[in-house]
């Protein structure tokens, strides 16, 4: 990968009272740091073994917002495109397609909000993370959640650009 592909765009959000978010860990978005790659999934594939990201399935995003509060989680859009709401109701809709990466840290709602044919994703989860929680914001959950999200532990490694990537700049210990 280039330094061009090394763009990043970070998003924060609060609570809204509903999904959490993460109160010290942006959203990542790398737009097109896969473009180039003749197979999408089998090269994020790679990516995620060369960096220590484990648990990769390839599916949608849910219709509905959820959020994990026990995991980070990455996001490579392997096919199609689809409009994207992070960060729950009050959040922001991003239109991502092929080639973009997105890494959620624990705690950040995520929704797919209408996406074309053929939109799939591969999705996974930091080393010893792999075992995730499924949320939608219901008011039992805290402060489960809460205590939940605080000690979920950084990465080892960024998914897509290992050791020398945004998410360690962007993710640094408080």
């Amino acid at each position: 990968m280039d330094e061009a592909s090394q763009q990043v765009e970070t998003h924060m959000f609060e609570d809204d009272g509903r999904i959490p978010n993460n109160p010290e860990l942006p959203l990542l978005v790398y737009p097109g740091a896969l473009a180039g790659a003749d197979d999408l999934d089998a090269r994020f594939r790679e990516l995620l073994e060369e960096n220590g990201w484990g648990g990769a399935w390839r599916d949608g995003v849910f219709p509905y917002h959820h959020y994990h509060s026990t995991s980070h989680e990455v996001l490579a859009v392997v096919g199609g495109g689809a409009s994207l709401t992070f960060g729950g109701g009050a959040g922001v809709t991003l239109e991502m397609e092929a080639g973009d990466v997105m890494v959620i840290p624990a705690g950040v709602g995520h929704k797919n909000e209408g996406s074309g044919a053929g939109f799939s994703v591969i999705g996974a989860y930091p080393r010893g993370q792999e075992s995730y929680d499924l949320r939608t914001g219901e008011p039992d959950e805290r402060p489960e959640v809460l205590e939940n999200i605080r000690n979920v532990p950084l990465p080892e490694r960024d998914p897509v650009f290992g050791e020398e990537g945004p998410l360690l700049e962007h993710w640094r210990p408080s």
